[in-house]
């Protein structure tokens, strides 16, 4: 691999070279990578390596190597904001860190020009023994500050990581939380030209995601270039001027943000319905009223269920209204989210209902009924209730979760008869809509927003 005299660290006492310069966006690459590569040597057992060493490795008899790269490609333009997406082994973490600099690659070119400040593996370049307020100092000097600058810039680190008395406790001591929160304060005030982050912030409290993802937002203005890694889509979405699809090591596809996130999860619901083979697929419901041509919802590792007092949830189903599939969501088409309850004894009053959350856990939309009102009568011990709710998907494109509970009066009031909680993981992707006026969302919801504009006076070229 061959490195640019012109990449990180530049050393900003030893270098005279304006790093810094260039306007926002502008077409001068910061970052060039031309078929990037890395290899890992896998052992089948621990005394192969000896061997190895012994005996030579040309026949390669002693190991097998494992591709993390492979002939990766790519510029990033200065102030450019580019997203990395892909599932865990494809490759994200290595590329960064042989970026950074800390990890050598086995082949290829990379030229990144500026000073890099990155937050990658929680802890990475902190002393587990020194104080916070110590790590800042050692931290800062690594990424190229004299003690004097950081000296001018302490009360401002501190205050936005904001850990309190803790600052002069070793950071052995420190929650995952704190770590992430001095981390990133001191990533951002070195004024980095290039700002990698990976995943880190997802330890982060809300609060404290929201202060980074502003400050982020406000670098991204002043020109600095942003790489940024996260499962999130939504995310990257909102965030990212462009984005790159890393697959089992190869470059998969580069392009919008939206375009690359509903291509790579289109792969990712795909490749899990094929690898779970949907042996159980509903091919016939019971009653195609309330089931048509729906896909059984496998429970999410997110689920919290709760325990049962005279009811189970069982067969949650989701389908599209108009017959197509509903492994992933489509934003503007329509859905029927259905599951039947199975009632063990006499329910007054009782409801059922569904609610969709983030994964932040923030409840979004949801709606319940009154099950006596609709249907002329409470169910029943030995009953199985049926029940299906329609809705518009208006989400913006990301993952949330699925939520459903029937509920029924007794003599402490009402209780729930059984209530799972984020049970079901889906992902909605962006609507496939070639109608101009209709604007991009932001946020949330997709309030439908038509756009209309005009020109009240035509001004022609100036003289």
């Amino acid at each position: 691999m061959r490195r640019s005299a012109a990449c990180w660290p530049c050393w900003p006492a030893a270098c005279s070279r304006d790093c810094a310069g260039g306007s926002p966006m502008s077409s001068e690459p910061v970052i060039v990578v031309r078929g990037l590569g890395k290899r890992y040597p896998m052992y089948a057992k621990p005394h192969h390596r000896l061997l190895e060493l012994l005996f030579g490795a040309r026949d390669g008899r002693w190991r097998r190597e494992h591709r993390a790269l492979q002939a990766v490609s790519f510029d990033v333009r200065r102030g450019e904001t580019l997203g990395i997406v892909g599932c865990n082994g494809s490759g994200k973490s290595t590329l960064l860190q042989i970026l950074c600099g800390t990890l050598a690659s086995s082949e290829g070119e990379v030229q990144v020009r500026g000073r890099v400040a990155a937050l990658l593996e929680l802890g990475a370049g902190f002393n587990p023994e020194f104080s916070g307020r110590e790590n800042v100092y050692l931290n800062a000097a690594v990424l190229g500050l004299t003690r004097e600058q950081v000296d001018a810039r302490l009360e401002r680190i501190l205050g936005f990581a904001d850990i309190g008395d803790f600052i002069d406790q070793p950071v052995r001591t420190y929650s995952s939380g704190m770590f992430v929160r001095l981390a990133f304060a001191v990533a951002i005030h070195v004024e980095p030209d290039v700002l990698i982050v990976d995943e880190a912030l997802s330890v982060g409290d809300e609060a404290f995601q929201r202060k980074c993802f502003a400050r982020i937002e406000a670098m991204r203005a002043a020109g600095c270039t942003i790489l940024f890694v996260s499962h999130s889509s939504q995310t990257v979405v909102q965030l990212c001027d462009r984005a790159i699809w890393l697959d089992a090591g190869r470059l998969r596809l580069d392009g919008s943000p939206r375009d690359v996130v509903a291509a790579y999860h289109r792969e990712v619901l795909s490749g899990r319905a094929d690898s779970e083979s949907r042996a159980d697929r509903v091919e016939a419901a019971d009653d195609a009223s309330i089931v048509p041509t729906a896909i059984e919802l496998r429970r999410s590792s997110s689920l919290v269920e709760y325990e049962r007092h005279g009811g189970e949830l069982s067969g949650a189903r989701l389908a599209a209204v108009d017959g197509g599939t509903a492994e992933v969501l489509e934003r503007g088409k329509r859905y029927r989210f259905s599951y039947q309850l199975r009632v063990e004894r006499d329910s007054p009053g009782a409801r059922a209902g569904m609610m969709i959350r983030n994964r932040e856990g923030f409840e979004l939309a949801g709606a319940s009924f009154e099950v006596e009102r609709l249907l002329g009568r409470d169910p029943g011990a030995g009953d199985v209730l049926r029940v299906a709710f329609e809705f518009d998907c208006l989400l913006y494109p990301g993952t949330y979760f699925l939520s459903c509970g029937a509920m029924a009066v007794g003599e402490g009031g009402e209780h729930y008869l059984h209530r799972l909680v984020d049970a079901y993981e889906i992902r909605v992707l962006p609507e496939l809509s070639g109608d101009r006026r209709r604007a991009q969302p932001q946020g949330v919801f997709d309030l439908r927003v038509d756009v209309d504009a005009r020109f009240d006076h035509h001004h022609g070229p100036s003289a």
